[in-house]
Order: structure tokens, then sequence, then C-alpha cells
């Protein structure tokens, strides 16, 4: 399992910023831990490891870049990825589906994307390729980055100097994290009819494979 408190020992501020940068912006970021990796480190500031200013001005920096990169890969690349229709990620119709949601909510949908698992790693590439309009695009980009990635931060620093004991349980907070994180996003793979059926096809083809 990955030890998010000592990689954030040992790598520091680039370490955690990178992270940031990648899920926000790298199609292959979807699965890093972005929200409990922002506790931690704030907690870890509060302790006196690094220094919370220095560290919510470069995550801050790199959850906006990442979502620019996202969102010119979504411009020139975005029609030639989401092309598969049996693929659960790259899938043709949650382009299309994306598309529709963006034409609707737009820049609200920039913002909250920022608090969803997965969903803020494909949502700026899903918004280039919707052709939304970047001046809008950076906007709540930037508005999404202050409230999660300097948010989160300043909640773990704020946890850690304010509760006694807290470090005993740092570990259960942070599980506790990552599971609601990710719940809202299993919720709808369960009850959308064609998820379901791409992701059960797809645990079974890993297993097939194994046999």
């Amino acid at each position: 399992m990955f030890d998010v408190t000592s990689f954030i020992k040992t790598a520091g501020y680039i370490g955690v910023a990178g992270i940031v940068f990648a899920e926000s912006g790298l199609l292959v970021g979807f699965f890093l831990p972005g929200d409990s990796l922002l506790f931690t480190a704030g907690f870890l500031a509060s302790q006196g490891y690094i220094n919370i200013h220095l560290l919510a001005v470069l995550v801050f920096i790199a959850a906006v870049a990442g979502d620019s990169v996202g969102y010119s890969l979504g411009r020139q690349i975005g029609p030639k990825i989401f092309n598969r229709e049996k693929s659960l990620f790259f899938n043709k119709r949650h382009a299309d589906r994306a598309h529709n949601f963006y034409v609707k909510h737009g820049g609200k949908a920039v913002t909250l994307a920022r608090f969803l698992p997965v969903v803020r790693t494909f949502a700026p590439t899903i918004a280039g390729v919707g052709h939304m309009k970047y001046r809008k695009f950076l906007a709540y980009n930037i508005l999404g980055a202050a409230i999660w990635a300097v948010g989160l931060p300043y909640i773990g620093y704020w946890a850690g100097a304010s509760i006694p004991g807290i470090e005993t349980y740092i570990g259960r907070i942070v599980l506790a994290i990552l599971v609601l994180s990710f719940l809202p996003g299993v919720i709808h793979v369960l009850r959308d009819k064609n998820d379901r059926a791409l992701l059960i096809a797809g645990i079974k083809k890993v297993f097939s494979n194994k046999v």
C-alpha cells in the first residue's frame, strides 16, 4: 500500500506538487491519491516537516497547470483517445455524455470535478474535447484549484495544530478520505448499466488471463 506520509517526508514539495500535476492533467494519473496526499501534507506541515504556505502556493500552481495541460490534450488529441466503445474509461459514450454535461453546466463542472478522484483527471481533457472556451475554463480551473489544492492542506494543517493526539489516527483518517473520495464514482459505476457491464467484463478478462 502507498505510504503517503513516508512519500511526503522523502519527496517533499516537488513530490507532492508532481503528483497533483499528474493527477490533474495527465490521463495516466487517475489512480493517484490527491485528496489524502494534500490533507496529509498539511498535517505534516503542522508538525514542522514542511512550510504550509510554500506548500499551498506550489500545489496551487501544479493544480492549475495540470488542468491546463489536460485541457490542451483534449483539444489536440481528445477525439483520438475517447473512441473505444468497450473501454471503461476511454469510452466514446463518456465523451459524448461529458460534452453535453459541460454544455449545460460549464464552469461549475470544472470546479466540482476537483473533488472527485478519476473524474478530476479526465474533466479538463473532456472540457478540451468539448471545446469549452479556455478563458472560462481557466477561471473555474483557478477557482477549483484554490478550494481543493489550497483548502485541503490548510484543513490538514488546522487539524494537526488544533486536535491533540490526532497523529495517532492519521492513518485511519487518510484511509477514510480515500474511501469517501472514491465512493461517489463507485456508486455511479454500479448504478449505470453500461458502466457496470464494462467493469464486469474487465474483471472477467483479468481473471481469465491469469488462469
